[in-house]
């Protein structure tokens, strides 16, 4: 087959053209996938904007009345320590009152957890002991009544020369003897706390009366009462029939850590407030600290007298003492509701500068008195931040990255 020249020249032009809209469409494909310059340069200031804004909250009109802003201040933080611990009777000033002699109950005048004095009554025995002294003494008064009228007879008749000398003097020692012996028979009775006036009555009337009375040896609030009528009881035979105990000063019964126990002593002074009155703060000292440390707790007893001069504390009470340990500091110091513990354990704060705009910056805190936590390092006194409405803040930048 023959092609003329001008057949063949059409046919180079119109391949030329095919392969010229060819490398357009190759050349166009690529040029969308290469970064222009501007793109370039946009992408690391990208990057960079986001991490700036990654941490930071910025409110509108109405959400800025959500947050209360006011600056860092500086407190004065004082170095002490805290523990738990409960209330009990002060053990050193505990009393379990006895029968000094041996007898049956007869009365009993005081219940458990009443008031009472210093020599109130607080039972009353039958003590045969007690009717047997009244016994010698009701004798000894017998015969010195009965040698004091042998005597006066006996001086009338030594005067009319009806006895001898040594009769009258036989009579005088006879008298002596008597008045010696009821003068014992009368320290006996005194013994079983029997005083002057029922003792004379006792001697006048030829009466026993073997009941004693056991007097409250010191002035507090009974404790115990193992008492009932027609109990028998002997001296020192436990359990007591009452325990008594000065409640002037109460035990506060703590233990702190094994770490903590070179910062207490004897005397240090004592800060404890009880559950039962939150705003009330009792005062004492460390009266002793525990001779070991307990094996499996690793706690160190410190025990505190307590002054409770209007009876209030009660044994059992869960109370917290504070102790203080060192000087005073001077720090920043941000209130509670400004702190933000994150989930990883750090604590942070929000800062602003226009109160509009937060950031969230990472502090280290230290001591948390009255409110406020002591500032260590990551914030300065005078710097703004949200004293209230930190979680809202951090809610806030939560829900933003969803």
């Amino acid at each position: 087959m023959r092609f003329n020249k001008k057949t063949i020249l059409a046919g180079a032009a119109v391949a030329a053209a095919a392969l010229l809209v060819l490398t357009g469409i190759y050349l166009a494909g690529n040029s969308g996938n290469r970064p222009t310059s501007e793109q370039s340069a946009g992408e690391p200031n990208a990057v960079q904007a986001d991490a700036l804004t990654a941490s930071s909250v910025k409110l509108n009109e109405t959400q800025v009345h959500s947050v209360k802003v006011e600056p860092a201040g500086e407190r004065t933080f004082v170095i002490q320590r805290e523990a738990v611990g409960s209330i009990d009777f002060n053990q050193d000033m505990t009393v379990q009152v006895f029968s000094p002699y041996q007898g049956k109950i007869v009365g009993l005048f005081a219940k458990l957890g009443d008031e009472v004095a210093r020599g109130q009554k607080l039972y009353t025995i039958d003590s045969p002991d007690l009717g047997q002294a009244e016994s010698t003494l009701i004798a000894a008064a017998g015969v010195l009544e009965l040698t004091t009228r042998t005597l006066e007879r006996d001086k009338k008749l030594y005067e009319t020369q009806g006895i001898s000398q040594k009769d009258l003097q036989q009579a005088i020692s006879d008298q002596q003897s008597a008045e010696g012996a009821l003068k014992a028979a009368r320290n006996a009775v005194r013994l079983f706390g029997k005083p002057e006036a029922e003792i004379d009555q006792i001697a006048a009337r030829r009466k026993i009366d073997p009941v004693m009375i056991v007097p409250c040896p010191i002035t507090g609030r009974v404790t115990a009462r193992n008492a009932a009528p027609g109990l028998l009881v002997q001296p020192g035979a436990v359990p007591a029939p009452y325990s008594v105990a000065d409640i002037s000063t109460m035990w506060m019964m703590a233990y702190v850590v094994e770490s903590d126990s070179p910062l207490f002593h004897v005397g240090q002074e004592v800060k404890v407030t009880v559950m039962a009155f939150p705003d009330r703060v009792f005062e004492g000292k460390v009266s002793t600290i525990g001779a070991a440390v307990d094996p499996v707790s690793h706690r160190l007893l410190v025990r505190s007298e307590i002054r409770d001069p209007k009876h209030e504390l009660r044994p059992g009470m869960f109370a917290t003492f504070v102790i203080r340990t060192g000087d005073s500091v001077r720090a920043t110091a941000v209130p509670v509701d400004g702190v933000v513990r994150e989930g990883d354990g750090t604590m942070t704060v929000w800062v602003t500068t226009d109160r509009r705009t937060f950031y969230k910056r990472t502090v280290k805190l230290g001591l948390q008195q009255e409110g406020y936590h002591q500032v260590i390092e990551g914030l300065k006194p005078g710097e703004l931040i949200a004293a209230e409405g930190a979680l809202y803040l951090s809610n806030a930048l939560i829900n933003a990255s969803r």
